[in-house]
Order: structure tokens, then sequence, then C-alpha cells
């Protein structure tokens, strides 16, 4: 066994959280000049320019890239030859999330109790998800998830007769709906299979990967690429004020599913896809 401690991981998320906030990836800035080179409307150009002048002043200033600090979401692969040792890995992770919004000012956007919306103080509890995989390793992810695009969000049991143009259908009309909402050029993570549960899972897991990294599965990704153009041909464009780019990417993730059900998840992420990973 390969023992990692506790106080490694606190350090390491906060770490995460404090650089996923204030310096956008390099996958996601590379796609943003990808497409305001290309983009055709001379207002969804001027919106691409100032989204990649506002990422450019984060990074120099050391500042959020935006207000909305998220709901941090934080996926561990966790190895099965890891051991933690020196606390909970739970609480590791949650009080990195502490220390990383406090030292890097960031903005705490969460309630202790959906109804009673009491601010916890601190952005914690964060939403953890963990897998067990081969090795010595722990990787860890860490997505500050802003309200607007979340929001935006949904999830559908279609008829399996719905077949893969119900699922197509689902995916368009969520993105057309969410609008402005969602602050476009958006990531669509997409989540196929599965149950209630799982799928929305999917979905979410869908937005840590990395731009240009299509599914390994050829017809997921020959189904990013078809939902990607469908996405982009709504006209919604760069903030909702019309554009070639309503969506820089769209990925697939899917799961078995039950014969009597076609389960479908959308996860919206905005513009500002933020997300910053270590292997430990």
């Amino acid at each position: 066994m390969r023992e990692i401690a506790a106080s490694t991981i606190t350090a390491a998320v906060a770490r995460l959280c404090i650089e996923a906030c204030i310096d956008l990836p390099e996958d996601v800035e590379t796609t943003l000049r990808r497409a305001q080179a290309s983009e055709e409307s001379p207002l969804g150009a001027e919106v691409l320019e100032q989204i990649l002048e506002n990422a450019r002043l984060a990074r120099a200033q050391r500042l959020p890239i935006c207000q909305d600090t998220g709901f941090t979401s934080v996926q561990l692969l966790v190895g099965q030859e890891v051991l933690i040792t020196g606390g909970d890995l739970y609480a590791a992770v949650n009080a990195g999330v502490r220390q990383g919004y406090s030292e890097g000012l960031l903005r705490y956007s969460i309630l202790e109790h959906p109804l009673r919306r009491r601010n916890t103080g601190d952005n914690t509890p964060a939403a953890i998800h963990t897998e067990i995989v081969p090795g010595d390793r722990l990787t860890i992810r860490v997505m500050p998830k802003g309200g607007g695009c979340e929001n935006m969000s949904t999830l559908r049991i279609l008829k399996p007769s719905e077949g893969e143009a119900g699922v197509k259908r689902f995916v368009v009309e969520s993105v057309f709906n969410a609008g402005p909402n969602a602050c476009p050029p958006l990531v669509v993570g997409v989540g196929l299979g599965g149950t209630f549960d799982l799928c929305a899972h999917l979905a979410k897991r869908a937005l840590f990967r990395r731009l240009g990294e299509p599914s390994p599965d050829p017809d997921n990704a020959r189904l990013e690429q078809e939902l990607l153009a469908q996405v982009n041909q709504t006209g919604l464009g760069p903030a909702g004020l019309g554009g070639r780019f309503t969506a820089l990417a769209v990925n697939v993730e899917s799961y078995p599913c039950h014969i009597t059900a076609l389960p479908v998840a959308v996860n919206i992420q905005c513009h500002a896809a933020r997300h910053k990973e270590v292997v430990l």
C-alpha cells in the first residue's frame, strides 16, 4: 500500500480551488481563441474577445474569472492500493475547499439547507464523487460550478422508441431553452444511460474531460460532433446575442441501461469552464 496523508490532500485541494477560479484552463482558452477567430457575427466576436480579455486579466491580477466561484465539484480517482492516513478523506477534501476559498478570497455560495437558506460561510461541503481505480495514485479533479449554468441543466427518461433522434432533440432543446442564462458559449455534458442518479453523474463527469478530446467510444464520438453541429445551428451564439458558437464542445459519457428506458441528462457548463487536477 502507498500512503497519502490527509494533510497532503487538503493542501492540494486548496491550491486547486484557487487556481481553478483564477486561471482558465489551456484547453478552454485555446478553443475560445479558435472560436473568436472564426465567429462570423461581429457582436459574437466582440463578446468572445471580451471573454478572453477577462481571462487574461484574472490570471494576471490573481482575481476570479467570475464572481460566482461556484459549488465545488470534486472528482476523486482513488487507486485501490492507496491508504489515506491521518484523517478522513472527505473531511480532508472539505478542509481544502474551506482553506482555498478563504485564502483565495473567493465567494461563499453554499447554503446549509435548501429551505433554511443559511450560508455555511466557507463554501463547504463540496460535491464529492469517488471512483476506485487500479494503481497507487490519487487523482483529484476540482471544478467550481457556477449556478447560472448548473440551474439550466436537465434530465429526462426517454422511451426507448425515441432513439437517437429523441436524444438529440432533448439535448438541443435543453441548450436552446437555457438561452443566455447559462452564459454561452457553453460546454455541454451529456449523460446517456444508467439509472436516474447515474445518468446525472455521467453528464457531470463529461464536463471534466478536456475540450477536443473525443469519447473513446466511436458512437459517442460521432454523437458528440453531430450534437455540437446541431447546437451551434440554433444561432444563440456568444452571450446569447447571436452567432456560430453557442457551444465550444459537447462531451458524451454513456453507461448500460435497462431495456425499458433511455435516460438522458444534460449538464451545462458556461464559457468559464473552470477545472484543475493533480495526481498524488
